[in-house]
């Protein structure tokens, strides 16, 4: 067992689109230079003062690389420790060599298993340990020292992999999150096409009865099939643009729209009101629009109910124009950040995405929480009547 975990972490690849370069880089080394020049001013027992300073200033230059080249950067710092211990060893300094910014390498050793693969890692890990023993051989000190430095080194490490596990979970949830959408999208289309085949076979049926009695009834019956035909050409279409996972069975009821918004908004302990606005021709919506616009409103009312502080209203917004249908939710709750973009809203964007629309959600300007999506009309002149429920 421990053969094949040791084997699995070395063939762990790294971690997708780690950023080259961001922002903080530059103010971690803006900081870090900062306190070479404080360091080699004011201190006054600096070892080989020139040698010190040069060698802080290239452990500060170190990290701007650390998530793109990880073991390079970790060897190339604790590598060139090691060659500044043989001077020292044969000068033999009262004080180490080297000045206090230098632990700027903590943050190579955090960016190694965060952002290294799994070879990068075990080969890092060797460097640090090397060099981390050859200090200790070298350095009169005592013992329980020495294991607080250890556990002092190893601690960015140790951030470092747990902050890469919680992020491949998170990803990990987030796509079965986005799975399931894709699957319960690619049920409702299923629903979708049965209900038009199903109607082309009555119409097919009701022709070939008339054709030889009334022709023109018959031609009309012709035209109907031909309408299905194409509408459920087209949801056939969009249900293999959803890649519905194979063994799912399609659910029988029929999926909520626009036309079940009324109900839903309905809150009985009356602790928050929903104003709901529909404007346009709603009534012949897509079936996939019709359905993702009813998510869209049921998850926002919802995250609403559940997280807004204090909030007492939630508008909410339904426009049909020519091409495109725009949904919007705000809540007048307190400003409180990001903290209600989770998994639901990760649904509502994939969906949103596979119908060739987008979805934005976040806290408002001025308060509460705003969700704002903007969905294509696959036809504007041939859609599906339903029935309000």
């Amino acid at each position: 067992m421990l053969r094949d975990d040791l084997r699995t972490l070395w063939t762990e690849p790294r971690p997708p689109d780690a950023p080259a370069r961001v922002r903080r880089d530059w103010a971690l080394l803006a900081a870090g230079l900062g306190g070479v020049v404080l360091e080699a001013t004011l201190r006054e027992n600096v070892v080989w003062r020139p040698v010190a300073v040069v060698f802080a200033v290239w452990l500060c230059l170190l990290p701007l690389w650390r998530r793109t080249r990880p073991l390079a950067m970790v060897t190339l710092a604790f590598g060139s420790s090691m060659l500044l211990q043989v001077p020292s060893l044969v000068a033999a300094p009262r004080e180490p060599v080297g000045l206090y910014t230098g632990a700027v390498v903590l943050v190579l050793v955090y960016a190694l298993p965060r952002w290294g693969s799994g070879r990068e890692i075990v080969l890092g890990g060797a460097v640090i340990l090397a060099a981390f023993a050859l200090c200790a051989v070298t350095d009169e000190t005592p013992a329980a020292e020495q294991v607080g430095g250890f556990v002092f080194l190893s601690a960015p490490g140790l951030i470092g992999a747990a902050v890469r596990f919680w992020g491949t979970a998170r990803e990990r949830q987030l796509e079965q999150v986005r799975s399931r959408e894709r699957e319960q999208l690619a049920r409702e289309l299923h629903d979708t096409v049965a209900h038009h085949v199903s109607a082309m076979v009555i119409r097919a049926q009701a022709g070939r009865v008339l054709a030889a009695t009334d022709p023109s009834a018959a031609a009309e019956a012709l035209e109907g099939v031909e309408e299905e035909g194409a509408r459920t050409l087209e949801e056939m279409r969009a249900m293999v643009a959803a890649l519905r996972d194979r063994g799912v069975g399609a659910e029988l009821a029929p999926p909520a729209g626009v036309a079940d918004l009324d109900r839903l908004v309905r809150t009985p302990d009356g602790r928050l009101k929903v104003d709901l606005g529909l404007d346009g021709e709603l009534d012949t919506l897509p079936p996939a629009l019709d359905a993702a616009v009813y998510r869209i409103v049921q998850e926002s009312v919802t995250n609403a109910m559940r997280h807004a502080v204090n909030a007492t209203e939630v508008v909410v917004r339904v426009t049909a124009e020519r091409h495109t249908v725009r949904v919007s939710a705000r809540d007048n709750g307190q400003r409180t950040g990001r903290g209600r973009d989770g998994y639901g809203l990760a649904g509502l964007r994939e969906r949103a995405v596979l119908l060739g629309g987008k979805l934005q959600a976040g806290p408002g300007a001025d308060q509460g929480w705003y969700v704002e999506a903007e969905l294509p009309r696959a036809r504007s002149d041939r859609g599906h009547s339903r029935p309000r429920r």
